[in-house]
């Protein structure tokens, strides 16, 4: 049996960039056993003083669009010029799918044998609201490990795009060429989320479409509430297999990334991002001790049937099981 680590021996392991201690700390940090969230929020607090100096991009896409080879493509290009490269993912639905980035990562060949990245699978299991507690701390700890850029992508599809865009400084969504048909079937709500829209497969016959498709985005673009203060969200176009407008990804991470900071916008998301956080997990912790308080378990199946027969109104039914619940346990 191997001896567990000292919350000492997680935060130099982790700062001295061990990758087999921070694989280990990133376990911890998944961990849903009550003597793991304990260390892993002793190992966090103590590594608190050496994050915060990546820049955090979430990736999300249509199906097809080529996420995995765009992250193979750009995260390569960004290690060749000395950056230090982390993927995570956020997939809800790892339960059933055991979380798409595991066949990802055989995909992004290049960029899981580079030494300057590292790949990280979703946690498997939970709701979305706590894998993304889990991908948060993830982020924490892979910055303290020295990583500079954090690319998150959306496994999930919904509301994990909502959620990755609540923890991440740069938001950006991959398209594939196509006609206005095709851009119907986008949500407006997710093209209002995105920093920047790539259309992705942008060579050979493709090209002339996907100039086509970027044309229509800007135009769409143009008429919608910036996803940022201050900035101007812009579609371009990019092809992850001859490598053609990858870097013009990075030139508009940085455009962004001085904008708003020399405008304040992005220390200020970074703190709404981490009180939205807090209360999230308050609500999610109050969640989890009302459904498990012995009083409500008990009381629970007979006042739902009730509800349900249309013998008792939702009001009052929640009215009663929340008296139980702040009587304390019987």
């Amino acid at each position: 049996m191997r001896r567990r680590l000292t919350v000492d021996e997680y935060v130099e392991g982790v700062l001295a960039a061990n990758r087999t201690i921070l694989a280990q700390a990133i376990t911890l940090v998944e961990s849903n056993a009550p003597a793991h969230m304990e260390t892993a929020q002793e190992v966090l607090n103590r590594l608190l003083p050496h994050t915060g100096n990546s820049i955090r991009v979430g990736i999300t896409g249509v199906p097809g669009a080529g996420k995995s080879t765009l992250i193979d493509t750009f995260g390569t290009m960004l290690c060749d010029q000395g950056h230090q490269v982390a993927v995570l993912a956020v997939d809800p639905s790892s339960t059933v799918t055991r979380g798409s980035i595991l066949g990802d990562k055989t995909r992004m060949d290049a960029l899981s044998r580079n030494p300057r990245a590292y790949i990280r699978p979703s946690p498997a299991g939970g709701s979305l609201g706590g894998v993304a507690r889990k991908s948060r701390e993830t982020m924490l700890v892979c910055e303290a490990a020295g990583f500079d850029v954090l690319l998150i992508e959306t496994v999930g599809v919904g509301q994990s795009e909502v959620t990755v865009r609540s923890m991440v400084d740069f938001f950006l969504l991959l398209m594939v060429t196509g006609t206005g048909d095709e851009l119907q079937t986008m949500k407006k709500g997710v093209i209002e989320l995105a920093d920047a829209i790539f259309v992705n497969k942008a060579d050979g016959a493709n090209k002339s479409l996907a100039l086509a498709t970027k044309e229509q985005l800007n135009q769409m673009l143009h008429y919608l509430q910036p996803a940022t203060e201050g900035w101007e969200s812009r579609a371009m176009t990019c092809s992850a297999l001859t490598g053609e407008g990858v870097g013009d990804i990075w030139s508009v991470i940085g455009e962004f990334r001085e904008a708003t900071e020399k405008s304040g916008m992005l220390q200020k998301r970074r703190q709404a991002q981490a009180v939205a956080w807090m209360n999230s997990m308050v609500q999610d912790s109050l969640y989890a001790r009302f459904y498990a308080h012995p009083g409500v378990k008990q009381a629970l199946p007979a006042i739902r049937q009730a509800v349900a027969e249309g013998n008792l109104s939702v009001t009052l039914a929640a009215n009663q099981l929340m008296k139980i619940f702040e009587a304390g346990e019987p």
